[in-house]
């Protein structure tokens, strides 16, 4: 199976060593000083006291590979509109696309069915380029679990995780899925195939969509967030109005809100990755997180008071730090129709 990970950062090397350990065809997109060392050095992987060493293919220019099987984009959702044009050398007629990101994917009503099918979410995918470049045909959705990081340029520590739950938009489980994820598997990885993604989807963003806005706007961590009785009980609100709009369009949460807020506080002293972006200077993923939600409130009816404020405050501090333009602005979404 020939792989290109695109975006082969924390995640996506994390990922490249283990799958071309499994015996893939594996390339990698990368820039900068990363890519140098890989090029230089192959790319080191550090899981506990072991390291393990692969020398995939490694590019800044997507053209050089052609079309692949698969490519597993492991980019910051807000970046991926910005190298539509660099992916398409790597489509074929049989190209399958995962998206391995945080947030709702381009796809997300693509085969969902009912009075939502077909429906487009520009805080996601502004101009609708996603859907009709890169297609909701070619997904694969997935959910990230591990958390990695790069020690130094062509080294990636692994920190904790190891679960990629993969699923079709459609819910089928077709050869593709099933091939792919026994590949994960064979890689030493855990990737369930699931017949309802969007449930995971939602379980994932029901903590992200609260506690990455307020870490960025207060920086605490995940256990004070979860501790304090006051931004938990911001952290509730929000995360009852994700569930209300989650539950409109079929979604099952298949914990409560309290085991939710539970589970993130024994995280401990962690830093959401909003806050870590916040502190790097690198650009906030607000829209995919938090404002996709209230696009989606707005969608079905459903008021997002809490949601509001805390965007309106978040994005606002991304503005002043330099790191959000935002792509959609209040007026507008008051008007959003679906197709």
């Amino acid at each position: 199976m020939k792989i290109c990970i695109y975006g082969a950062g924390a995640i996506g090397g994390y990922l490249g060593v283990q799958l071309a350990r499994a015996g893939a065809d594996i390339s990698l997109v990368a820039r900068g000083a990363h890519l140098e060392a890989m090029r230089a050095n192959g790319l080191k992987l550090l899981i506990g006291e072991d390291a393990h060493l692969a020398r995939p293919r490694c590019t800044d220019n997507p053209a050089e590979l052609g079309a692949l099987d698969v490519v597993i984009v492991c980019l910051k959702a807000h970046s991926i509109p910005g190298v539509i044009d660099q992916m398409q050398p790597l489509l074929g007629p049989r190209t399958r696309i995962v998206t391995a990101v945080n947030g709702i994917p381009y796809w997300y009503f693509y085969k969902h069915g009912g009075a939502y099918e077909g429906a487009r979410l520009d805080s996601i995918d502004p101009g609708d380029r996603q859907w009709r470049e890169l297609g909701p045909e070619r997904a694969i959705g997935c959910i990230v679990y591990p958390a990695t990081e790069i020690e130094a340029p062509g080294v990636v520590r692994h920190v904790y995780g190891n679960q990629f739950p993969l699923g079709e938009p459609s819910g089928e489980v077709t050869a593709d899925v099933t091939d792919l994820a026994a590949l994960f598997t064979a890689a030493g990885l855990k990737a369930p195939v699931l017949d309802r993604i969007r449930d995971e989807i939602w379980l994932k963003l029901w903590g992200n969509v609260c506690l990455n806005p307020i870490s960025a706007l207060t920086h605490a961590t995940l256990d004070v967030i979860c501790s304090d009785p006051d931004t938990r009980a911001l952290s509730k609100a929000i995360m009852l109005e994700t569930q209300a709009i989650g539950e409109r369009f079929g979604v099952r949460f298949r914990v409560d809100v309290e085991r939710r807020i539970e589970g993130a506080r024994k995280v401990g002293a962690h830093k959401t990755s909003m806050l870590q972006d916040l502190e790097r200077g690198r650009p906030m993923e607000i829209d995919p997180l938090v404002t996709v939600v209230q696009e989606m409130g707005r969608l079905t009816g459903i008021p997002t008071p809490a949601l509001d404020a805390v965007l309106a405050l978040v994005a606002q501090r991304g503005k002043i730090a330099g790191l959000y333009q935002g792509n959609l602005r209040p007026a507008e979404t008051e008007a959003l129709a679906f197709a």
